[in-house]
């Protein structure tokens, strides 16, 4: 068995193609996915493009866990 160097640069890379890869694949099949963008908002980004800035609500259902503080404008990629 190897083992892999995880403070690698190519280690970085793979995790990151690997991330990349599971939110468009969770996008195209309709599902929304939840991130910590760059200034450190909590961002759900919904298949149509659309991205709301919202708060996790710790001790609340899994249902209703989720407030929205506002919609973001579109992304540029």
């Amino acid at each position: 068995m190897t083992s892999a160097d995880i403070l690698s640069e190519e280690f970085a890379e793979a995790a990151a193609k690997a991330g990349l890869h599971a939110r468009q694949n969770a996008l195209a099949t309709g599902h929304p996915v939840v991130f910590v963008d760059h200034f450190g908002r909590y961002v759900q980004e919904f298949p149509d493009g659309r991205r709301m800035e919202i708060r996790l609500l710790p001790g609340v259902p899994r249902e209703s866990h989720l407030q929205i503080v506002g919609e973001l404008p579109a992304a540029v990629e």
